[in-house]
């Protein structure tokens, strides 16, 4: 329960962060200068950022291939790293199949996990209240083997990864209605 809060408020404060970080108002400072930490585009495409008062900075026209290219592979490290965060994956009523929206966390926990052999998960599938327990369990195991099933297409040894189903024996929420129905159909990713 406290993953899932977790990663329900890192998502929202990333979220805030790319809207407050993509505003503008597209007004030049009265004295037609800029903060120091601002970037400019020249007229030949490249382009500087300023880390100083100093007028110091950096120009990607300087930068080599090699620094471009680590640059960006930190850049993709950070998101794969930022997205392995997300460790609760939420499915529709009554079902089994993956959802779009997690197929891209899923990837990034399939490259950890087949870089990393030693490192081992366990998959632990839950559903809502509605219907029997034993028809719950079921549909819990069925989740978890879907999420295996997709870590293993993508690379992950089946010796790493353990499956088990609560159905609707560990709720992340109590009560009933949609909104905690919803956050109790789950898989939670644990790693070990």
């Amino acid at each position: 329960m406290m993953v899932s809060m977790q990663s329900k408020a890192f998502a929202m404060v990333l979220a805030l962060g790319l809207v407050a970080g993509c505003s503008s108002t597209g007004e030049m400072p009265e004295d037609g200068t800029y903060d120091s930490d601002s970037s400019t585009v020249d007229q030949e495409g490249g382009s500087t950022v300023y880390g100083g008062d100093d007028g110091s900075g950096i120009s990607s026209e300087q930068m080599t291939e090699e620094e471009r290219r680590r640059a960006r592979e930190e850049a993709e490290q950070g998101e794969e790293a930022a997205m392995r965060k997300i460790t609760t994956f939420y499915f529709d009523f009554d079902t089994a199949e993956i959802k779009s929206e997690s197929r891209d966390v899923l990837v990034a926990h399939a490259e950890y996990l087949s870089n990393n052999p030693n490192q081992d998960v366990r998959l632990e599938g839950h559903a809502d209240e509605r219907g029997s327990k034993e028809y719950n369990l079921a549909l819990g195991e069925r989740r978890a083997n879907a999420v295996q099933r997709f870590l293993v297409i993508n690379g992950v040894s089946r010796d790493q990864i353990e499956t088990v189903s609560y159905g609707e024996e560990k709720p992340a929420v109590m009560g009933s209605g949609e909104s905690v129905w919803s956050q109790n159909r789950r898989v939670e990713m644990i790693f070990e």
